[in-house]
């Protein structure tokens, strides 16, 4: 069994497997904007990255969903 960690996304404290990769977490929280922007650590990400970066303890990221009306 994977070992679980702390992360925060979005502002929130979650739990998800060790070496998780954003990728991963994308389909985890269902995040499905073709557009979706990533930060982790306040660094943005670009989405060829998604599949090689892995989460680690305490890691902060953002999904920002620039389609979001308002």
């Amino acid at each position: 069994m994977d070992r679980m960690i702390r992360i925060i996304l979005n502002g929130f404290p979650e739990k998800v497997p060790e070496n998780i990769t954003i990728s991963d977490l994308i389909n985890r929280f269902g995040e499905n904007d073709a557009d979706l922007i990533v930060e982790h650590n306040g660094q943005f990400v670009y989405p060829q990255k998604y599949a090689a970066v892995t989460a680690s303890e305490g890691d902060r990221f953002e999904f920002i969903n620039p389609n979001f009306g308002g």
